[in-house]
């Protein structure tokens, strides 16, 4: 190991969290899990069902913990928490709704010039910061709903800063792929808090 570097944290099995189950593999009971069945009938309710049900997911993911699970680092050495990814998707769903297809320039939420990684960096064990971290995320995602809502087709456009034009489709598209990896951190991230697991 180079010198002064620190040694991984390992913690002996008593310290580990038990792995548990809301209800056979699922995270919540079928009849507190407020996601879809699926079944989508064509392209609109299926990108937009999906997109829905992995928000959720991530709310799922950090309900019943406090300010300090929320906050806290559970995979060491990575800087990601449960309140770090509430954060990040906040920026990327003003990013995309707000910047690339309403074409507005939003004062970024929490990146800073000398850290792109602020959302992920700052997060802390405070309970204001949770709470604005939660009306930011609401707040972004209910713009984007509205804006999916009023647009006529998916073949609405918008453009990124580097001039690249994209439709609406692929910005979906791309946004449930965003939610579905964090979904997968905040997994890891969850079962090492309080051992919850379960889809």
């Amino acid at each position: 190991m180079p010198a002064g570097e620190v040694p991984p944290q390992r913690e002996s099995p008593e310290e580990l969290p038990q792995r548990k189950f809301g209800s056979g593999q699922m995270f919540v009971p079928a009849e507190e899990d407020p996601r879809s069945p699926g079944g989508f009938p064509d392209e609109r309710p299926l990108l937009v069902g999906y997109l829905r049900d992995y928000r959720l997911t991530i709310e799922l993911k950090c309900s019943g913990l406090d300010p300090a699970a929320l906050a806290r680092r559970s995979v060491p050495p990575s800087n990601l928490s449960l309140l770090g990814l509430l954060r990040h998707l906040a920026e990327a769903e003003s990013l995309w709704f707000r910047e690339v297809m309403s074409g507005q320039s939003p004062t970024p939420l929490y990146r800073r010039p000398d850290d792109r990684d602020a959302a992920f960096n700052d997060a802390a064990p405070d309970p204001a910061q949770v709470e604005q971290a939660w009306a930011a995320w609401r707040e972004e995602v209910r713009f984007a709903e509205r804006f999916v809502d009023g647009a006529p087709s998916f073949e609405v456009t918008g453009t990124m800063r580097d001039g690249m034009v994209l439709n609406l489709r692929e910005v979906l598209v791309h946004m449930i792929e965003e939610y579905a990896r964090h979904a997968g951190h905040a997994d890891l991230l969850r079962e090492r808090i309080d051992g919850r697991v379960g889809l």
